[in-house]
């Protein structure tokens, strides 16, 4: 390969990489970020509905990331059976109830989509639900997985 050729094969390979990391899509969003638009855009949609605002509580807030991390790591979307009677009993909660989602990009987005769905809006604007917790995990393979969890002291 002569010199002029090498050249050419580094020009169009540096081209090729411009053009991919243009095409990469923007870094996500971290967690943190995600989880305080989840509690934010379900607040306005309580707001517009009529219903207080929920507050963020450690207890509810630690099952929420509980179950986002168990279904990032079984990648699976899946309610799991007893676990609000379990949330109930260990945060002395009245009632409690959940949303879970996949793949959506950021907070504002996941509950957009909830708030089309009849079970998940009656969730999300419970006028008896008082806290909130959210949880945000991402899978191996990128998925990300969220759940959103509320409770109503007795």
């Amino acid at each position: 390969m002569t010199m002029s050729m090498r050249a050419l094969a580094r020009v169009l390979a540096l081209a090729a990489l411009l053009t991919l990391a243009a095409m990469a899509p923007a870094s996500a969003i971290s967690a943190k970020t995600f989880e305080k638009q989840v509690i934010a855009a379900t607040n306005a949609y309580r707001a517009n509905h009529g219903a207080a605002a929920v507050k963020l509580q450690t207890c509810v807030d630690t099952w929420a990331n509980g179950q986002a991390k168990w279904m990032a790591q079984h990648k699976k979307l899946q309610h799991r059976d007893g676990r609000l009677s379990k949330i109930i009993k260990d945060c002395k909660l009245m009632r409690a109830s959940e949303n879970i989602g996949w793949n959506f990009s950021s907070g504002n987005k996941v509950v957009k989509a909830w708030s089309g769905s009849k079970s998940h809006a009656d969730n999300m604007r419970a006028p008896k639900m008082r806290y909130i917790g959210v949880g945000v995990s991402r899978a191996r393979n990128g998925d990300v997985y969220v759940a959103q969890v509320f409770g109503a002291r007795k």
